[in-house]
């Protein structure tokens, strides 16, 4: 629904916002993340004249579910264990909600012209007079500019930019069938990703360019249990990647490297280096 409004309307919090841009404006954020949140102070800061934020949930989720599975045999392992626990793990992140920081919340509150609406999805905006309208419980209001802290999508065969090998890309649905109850299409079309991050085939030898291709963005949550690209990610999954891309590097070479590692090397030093004492019987010293 705000993908359709004109450019210029709407911003997703991961592009590059000119904040300054926004001085003097009335400000509407969607979305109740840790983006949002500091969308919304940035914008704030920079001297929007308002700025109201609105969350599906009827409260700010603030337990953050991730981190009872944050000890070292959990981290540093998770991408080992079961498709159908990694599967309910994000099941259950999602039910729990993704938790702004303590800082992000206070950051706003303290501002009188911030205000937050609780259970306030929007369903319908449009443009008129060159504001955004929107109607959410029975009120109307109307914005400058629209900053969407929503989240984000990962089914590549929606990405035009995968277009010519996206169908060839295993997804969790081609990998997991949950049971019922289980079921989530939003999850299921998720990348079901290699140990390197990297994308997997829906049958072998069907597109072997896409182990080639790695994933270290939010496509890889389902396969990998955190928000990848943030921080919490960057100990574990990046000497993953860069040791998978150095693996399938070398490997590609592999002619070159047998060669080169079968081959020799130059003497360090000559025999006169220890001669002087190398240990030499008594009988051979005197025969000399």
């Amino acid at each position: 629904m705000l993908a359709a409004l004109p450019p210029g309307f709407v911003a997703h919090s991961s592009a590059a916002i000119d904040f300054a841009s926004l001085k003097g404006k009335t400000i509407a954020v969607v979305g109740s993340a840790a983006s949002a949140f500091d969308a919304a102070g940035a914008a704030l800061e920079a001297g929007a004249k308002s700025v109201r934020l609105f969350a599906r949930r009827n409260s700010i989720a603030s337990v953050p579910i991730n981190r009872v599975r944050g000890y070292p045999g959990a981290y540093d392992n998770y991408p080992l264990l079961p498709d159908a626990v990694r599967w309910r793990q994000a099941l259950r992140f999602r039910d729990a909600g993704s938790t702004p920081p303590p800082d992000a919340v206070e950051r706003v509150v303290r501002h009188k012209n911030f205000h937050l609406h609780l259970g306030a999805p929007w369903i319908n905006a449009d443009v008129e007079g060159g504001k955004v309208v929107t109607d959410i419980g029975g009120e109307t209001f109307t914005f400058d500019s629209v900053i969407a802290g929503t989240g984000y999508f990962a089914d590549p065969t929606r990405k035009p930019e995968f277009a010519d090998f996206a169908a060839s890309v295993r997804l969790w649905r081609d990998q997991y069938a949950p049971p019922e109850g289980e079921l989530d299409e939003f999850f299921g079309a998720y990348p079901y990703l290699g140990l390197g991050h990297e994308f997997l085939e829906k049958a072998p030898g069907e597109a072997p360019l896409l182990r080639n291709i790695h994933v270290f963005n939010p496509g890889g949550f389902v396969s990998f249990g955190l928000p990848i690209g943030d921080v919490p990610s960057i100990r574990r999954d990046v000497p993953a990647v860069v040791a998978r891309i150095s693996r399938d590097l070398f490997l590609a070479d592999l002619d070159s490297h047998e060669r080169r590692i079968t081959g020799s090397h130059p003497a360090e030093f000559g025999e006169e280096a220890y001669a002087s004492s190398v240990w030499r019987p008594a009988q051979t010293i005197a025969a000399e």
